[in-house]
C-alpha cells in the first residue's frame, strides 16, 4: 500500500508518496498543471508500484474548488479514485502534528499523504453526468444573481442623486415600467419636458396597463420640482446600468431554461415538495450529489452547515449555540429558502413553524428548525426515491 498526497494549486501541484509504514518512498516533488505534468505524476506512481497493483494506491488531495477538477479527471482516467479532504481537517491535522507554525505546499502534500494512512477515509464517489452539469449551472446562476444585485444597488445609488423622489411613487425602481422610463428619460429635466401623451404611453406599455395618465401627471409634476442633479454623465451611467441589468436578467432566464431541462432529466422526487421549484431543487440536488455519501440525516445536516455547534466545559453546557455554517453555503441557502416556502404551503410544516414561534423562538430560528425537519424529509425521499406525501 502506498499513499500519494497532492497539494493542489493553480499553476502547479506538489506531491509526496509514502509507504504503509509512513516512510517516504518519493520525497516531495512539484509538477506543473499541464499534460506533461500529469504524465510526471503517473510515472512517479508507476516507478513505485506497478499498474497491476493500482488497487494498493490511495491518492488524497485537498478540496480547492475548480483548481482540482482537471487533476481529478486525470486520476480517474488512470483507474484510480482520489480521496478529497476538507481543508479544515487538513489544517487541524497539521496543527496536531507540530507546534511550529509552518505551512507550505510541500509540507501540506506530506500531511495529506499521512492523513490517508492515519485516518479512515473513503474515495470521492463520482456523481452522475446530470448532477455534475447541474452544479455548474446552479453555481453560474448564483454568480449572475450576485452580479445583478450589485447592479441594482448601483441603480439605487444613482437614483438617490438623479431623481431621489422617484422611489416614493412607484412600487419598485427595478420594475419594467421604471426601466423603460429611465432608458428613454434618464433625469427629471427630460421627464418634465416630455409630452404628457408620450410619457403616458411609456408608462402604460412598460407596466402592461397598470400605470396610466394619472401616474404620468403625478410623475411629470414631481420631476418639475425635483432636487435631483441633472448630470449628463450620471444619466448615461444610469442608462448603462439598466441595460446591464436587463442583459444579466436575460442570461439568468437562459440559465433557468437549462436548469429546468436538467432537473426534468433527473425526475427527482424533490419536485413533489410544495414550495420547491426548479431552481431550489436544482441547487439542493447539485450540492448533495450522490445521497449514498450520507449514512444519516445528521450527516446531511452537518454537510449543509445547519447543525448547532456544541460547547461544554466542566459543569457548563451551553444551551443556545449558533449554527456551525461550515458546510455548503449554496445548500444551506437553498434549504432555508425551501423551509420558508414549504411552511407557507404545507400544513404540517406550517404548524411546526408556529409551534416553534409559540416557544418564543425568533422567526429566523424557527425557519432553521423547519429547515432541519425538511432535511430529514429530503434525506428519506432521496434514499427511497419516493415523492412527498402531505400528512393528514
Amino acid at each position: 500500500m502506498i499513499s500519494v498526497g497532492i497539494d493542489v494549486a493553480k499553476d502547479k501541484h506538489d506531491c509526496c508518496i509514502l509507504n504503509s509504514d509512513g516512510e517516504i518512498v518519493k520525497d516531495v516533488f512539484t509538477f506543473p498543471n499541464t499534460a506533461e505534468g500529469y504524465d510526471t505524476l503517473y510515472r512517479a506512481i508507476t516507478d513505485v508500484i506497478s499498474v497491476d497493483n493500482f488497487s494498493n494506491v490511495r491518492i488524497g488531495l485537498e478540496a480547492t474548488g475548480h483548481y482540482s477538477i482537471n487533476l481529478v479527471a486525470f486520476i480517474r482516467s488512470c483507474g484510480l479514485e482520489p480521496t478529497v479532504f476538507n481543508p479544515l481537517s487538513i489544517n487541524l491535522f497539521r496543527k496536531a502534528q507540530t507546534l511550529r507554525k509552518t505551512k507550505t505546499d510541500k509540507t501540506d502534500a506530506r500531511f495529506i499523504a499521512a492523513m490517508l494512512l492515519s485516518q479512515p477515509s473513503s474515495p470521492c464517489v463520482p456523481v452522475s453526468y446530470h448532477i455534475s452539469e447541474l452544479k455548474v449551472l446552479t453555481r453560474s446562476r448564483s454568480r449572475l444573481v450576485s452580479q445583478r444585485s450589485r447592479l441594482k444597488n448601483s441603480l439605487s445609488r444613482l437614483l438617490d442623486v438623479i431623481f431621489p423622489e422617484l422611489p416614493g411613487i412607484v412600487w419598485s425602481c427595478n420594475q419594467k415600467s421604471v426601466h423603460a422610463l429611465l432608458l428613454e428619460l434618464p433625469n427629471p429635466a427630460t421627464i418634465s419636458a416630455c409630452h404628457l401623451t408620450h410619457l403616458t404611453n411609456i408608462l402604460f406599455n412598460g407596466s402592461h396597463g397598470r400605470y396610466g395618465s394619472a401616474k404620468a401627471v403625478e410623475l411629470k409634476a414631481l420631476a418639475a420640482r425635483s432636487i435631483g442633479f441633472n448630470s449628463p454623465a450620471m444619466a448615461f451611467e444610469l442608462q448603462q446600468t439598466i441595460r446591464l441589468i436587463l442583459n444579466v436578467q436575460q442570461e439568468i432566464n437562459l440559465l433557468d431554461h437549462q436548469i429546468k431541462l436538467s432537473v426534468d432529466a433527473l425526475s427527482s422526487p424533490l419536485m413533489s415538495i410544495p414550495g420547491i421549484s426548479y431552481t431550489l431543487a436544482a441547487i439542493i440536488l447539485a450540492e448533495i450529489g450522490d445521497i449514498a455519501r450520507f449514512d444519516s440525516p445528521a450527516k446531511l445536516l452537518a454537510f449543509s452547515g445547519m447543525e448547532p455547534s456544541t460547547y461544554q466545559s466542566g459543569k457548563f453546557n451551553a444551551s443556545n449555540t449558533p449554527m456551525v455554517k461550515r458546510g455548503s453555503t449554496y445548500l444551506r441557502w437553498a434549504l432555508l429558502q425551501a423551509a420558508r416556502l414549504v411552511s407557507m404551503r404545507d400544513a404540517t410544516f406550517r404548524n411546526y413553524m408556529l409551534r416553534k414561534k409559540a416557544q418564543g423562538k425568533h422567526h429566523n430560528v424557527a425557519v432553521t428548525h423547519v429547515g432541519k425537519k425538511l432535511v430529514r424529509v429530503i434525506f428519506h425521499m432521496l434514499k427511497t426515491n419516493r415523492c412527498f406525501v402531505p400528512q393528514t
